[in-house]
């Protein structure tokens, strides 16, 4: 008996496909609860992650079009509520989910989208007071961004009409909700901004849920108010209703009707304005005659006669001459007693003068210094012939004059003190007082002679 007959074989392929039929056949709509672990999100615009709760994990995945829908942004450790549908990924062998929608668990997903945006952009800064710009005080063109066919245009131009009918109003037309809607909006805002004529813009529609109202709350759209040149009015929705665009609008209007009414002032208003104005410049204007009339009258009654002032110059004119002959006078006295000061001092140090006080001392400084030679050469003859006295007594000539002489070797000239220093034959030379002569030596005696004289 054949054994494998009775059994029906599989491949690995086939009972995957047996598998995956199975569980997509049984668990095509299910609704899961977890905490988002291991996301990734590659550049395909796909989501991976795993969900995963206290004792088990699901892998799951999110494909390109349902992301594009998700109106928050997924991290890991949120706790999420998400339906999809249960299948088997053949390559692995795992099942997995393809969910379809996702939304944080206690906590409704747009609000948390709206949460994620409204800090992303206040780190940016573009909520700040000191970016937003003033309104113009009387704008002539209006751009209005809203839906050609809702109540908010009706009760913005009603307001417009009633207030100032002659105020040129250009309507961008978009939708205000749905698929779409939002780059309409941005684009329509960018629009208006290229056009010269526009002074404000204001955006606008009726009240609404948070849904409805959710194009307002896109990055396409706030980013475009933050980008716009020209200011913006943010009227959407009723005052409950806050929206993104809300806050970074130049300024937020509660209603479009008072939307209308902040950019438009009242032509009666005006009209008041300027009359009270009027007014005001007519009182300034006749109290500030009066004031000027009054001074006017004082001065003419503080005014004297012509002719009084002109004797007072007179005298003055008198005075001062007076007094400015008597300083000119005083001047020229002191002027010409400097110049005498200064011409006795030039005499004194003029170049004459100085020659001849030079010559004066010049004259003593040669008397003197003759005294002083004289008194120089006598002492220096003195000391001349003292010295001379002194030398004679010591010369060797006078030695030689009383009977002495002065033996040398010849010819080196050397004196020779001693007749050990004589050696029989030797030539020497005598040194008399009054001549030399030549000797030769024939025969020398050692020790002093008895006889001097012999």
């Amino acid at each position: 008996m054949d054994l494998f007959a009775e059994k029906k074989i599989l491949t690995v392929s086939q009972l995957t496909a047996l598998v995956r039929d199975v569980i997509e056949e049984n668990f095509e709509h299910v609704w899961v609860e977890g905490e988002v672990s291991n996301l990734s999100l590659p550049s395909s615009g796909h989501i991976y992650f795993t969900l995963k709760d206290a004792g088990a994990t699901l892998r799951c995945i999110m494909f390109k079009t349902s992301a594009k829908a998700l109106k928050f942004r997924l991290n890991d450790g949120m706790k999420v509520i998400l339906r999809g549908r249960m299948t088997v990924y053949d390559q692995r062998g795992d099942y997995q989910l393809i969910s379809e929608y996702i939304e944080p668990q206690g906590f409704g997903a747009l609000q948390l989208a709206f949460q994620q945006l409204k800090e992303k952009l206040a780190k940016e800064g573009l909520f700040a007071e000191e970016r937003k710009k003033p309104l113009p005080l009387l704008p002539a063109t209006v751009g209005i961004v809203t839906s050609p066919t809702g109540a908010a245009i009706h009760d913005i131009l009603n307001v417009i009409g009633r207030r100032y009918s002659g105020l040129r109003i250009l309507i961008a037309p978009v939708r205000v909700q749905g698929e779409g809607a939002a780059v309409e909006i941005a684009a329509a805002i960018a629009d208006l901004n290229r056009i010269p004529e526009i002074d404000v813009i204001i955006v606008a529609r009726g009240g609404g849920s948070l849904e409805d109202l959710w194009a307002f709350n896109e990055e396409v759209v706030i980013r475009a108010i933050a980008a716009s040149r020209l200011p913006v009015i943010s009227a959407i929705g009723h005052e409950v209703d806050i929206t993104i665009a809300d806050l970074v609008a130049d300024l937020r209007a509660p209603t479009p009707s008072a939307a209308a009414e902040l950019v438009v002032n009242s032509k009666a208003q005006l009209m008041s304005d300027c009359a009270s104005l009027e007014r005001r410049l007519a009182q300034a204007m006749s109290r500030k005659v009066f004031e000027n009339g009054s001074r006017l009258e004082i001065l003419k009654l503080s005014l004297k006669d012509p002719e009084s002032i002109i004797e007072r110059f007179m005298m003055i004119v008198d005075d001062l001459q007076i007094r400015s002959e008597s300083a000119l006078c005083t001047r020229i006295a002191s002027g010409l007693q400097r110049a005498e000061a200064a011409g006795r001092s030039l005499m004194y140090n003029s170049p004459q003068a100085f020659v001849s006080r030079m010559n004066e001392h010049l004259a003593k400084f040669e008397t003197l210094a003759f005294s002083h030679l004289q008194s120089r050469f006598a002492a220096a003859k003195a000391s001349l012939a003292l010295s001379s006295g002194r030398l004679g007594s010591l010369s060797p000539l006078s030695v030689l004059s009383r009977g002495y002489s002065l033996v040398t070797e010849f010819p080196s000239g050397y004196a020779l003190k001693s007749v050990s220093k004589l050696v029989v034959g030797d030539d020497i030379k005598i040194q008399f007082s009054d001549g030399t002569a030549r000797c030769n030596v024939r025969s020398k005696t050692p020790g002093l002679p008895n006889n001097l004289d012999s």
